[in-house]
């Protein structure tokens, strides 16, 4: 993949399927905690938080590769497709991210997701406060990561 195959751009009602289809597959392949919701739960809160939240997908080839899922002050999804790691997209969504968000944001990510905690410590997010899990509908230890600008 070469950057002019990457295309970033805000999510529509219409990638609702291909968004949740990246998460489910992209959860399903990381070592963390099984969701606790099922496939069709996933597809409608997701689906729902298209117009609530700022989505962006990256697409390849025409196909939703990844996607982020972000507020004011919280990155609250950030996946890409299995089959798409490793190739720069992750990079490309946090960048945006950042960039729309200059002021700064935090997202929790899973304690035993040492993948996930070595990408966004690559890219500049450093580990803020770590809990038990007590809070979370897993019940899995987790850690709150913080990015802010310099």
């Amino acid at each position: 993949m070469t950057a002019t195959d990457l295309l970033l751009r805000r999510a529509t009602a219409d990638d609702a399927a291909a968004i949740a289809d990246v998460h489910l597959t992209a959860r399903a392949a990381s070592p963390m905690p099984p969701g606790i919701h099922p496939p069709d739960d996933v597809r409608r809160f997701l689906g729902g938080r298209i117009a609530a939240d700022e989505v962006w997908v990256a697409e390849i080839e025409g196909a939703v590769a990844g996607y982020a899922r972000f507020t004011e002050t919280w990155l609250d999804d950030l996946y890409v497709a299995p089959t798409a790691q490793r190739a720069g997209v992750g990079a490309a969504l946090l960048d945006l991210v950042k960039s729309l968000r200059p002021s700064g944001f935090s997202l929790w990510v899973f304690e035993v997701n040492e993948p996930a905690r070595a990408f966004y410590r690559a890219h500049g997010l450093v580990e803020r406060e770590h809990t038990d899990g007590s809070e979370n509908e897993e019940r899995e230890p987790d850690l709150r990561m913080e990015w802010s600008p310099r």
